[in-house]
């Protein structure tokens, strides 16, 4: 789960904002708990998650927290690494199932929720050491698939959008 964001827009720590009762960062978690071996919180510590920070460096926004959750799959022994945002609190629980395919997969509305092979990561760690910044422009690159889900994501931004 891709949590390091800073958001600027929402004006407070959006992991810890309420949506129907739970935290966005918990909510997040057990949709994702529901259909991967393990839930690792990349970009931030955070209490009662195995965390790892963001890579090579902070500040690289999904990027680096993508390039961290693949270098931390593969030193476990994963293939795959299913990310998210914490800004996405209605995840569906076979999302997996739906990006499944060839090669990496993202959502088209929301790319930051994706499906990424582990062997991706030689070809992140280049688009960053490059300067590449843009997470459609990397997905681009590595010839990730567009998935168009049968409903829009949420897509966390502002207060008012928990109203929802």
């Amino acid at each position: 789960m891709l949590a390091g964001g800073q958001a600027r827009r929402f004006g407070s720590d959006k992991a810890q904002a309420l949506y129907q009762g739970a935290r966005l960062i918990d909510r997040v978690a057990e949709a994702l708990a529901a259909q991967c071996e393990s839930v690792v919180v990349c970009g931030r510590e955070e209490t009662g998650f195995v965390c790892v920070p963001d890579w090579p460096e902070a500040g690289l926004g999904p990027l680096g927290g993508l390039a961290a959750a693949l270098r931390h799959a593969k030193a476990g022994g994963f293939t795959h690494v299913l990310s998210a945002g914490v800004d996405a609190p209605d995840l569906p629980h076979d999302l997996a199932a739906t990006l499944a395919g060839d090669g990496a997969a993202i959502v088209e509305s929301q790319p930051v929720v994706g499906l990424w092979p582990v062997g991706a990561s030689p070809a992140l760690s280049a688009f960053i050491e490059g300067g590449g910044r843009s997470l459609y422009r990397c997905a681009d690159h590595i010839g990730a698939r567009r998935v168009e889900l049968p409903a829009p994501l949420m897509n966390v931004n502002r207060p008012e959008d928990l109203a929802r």
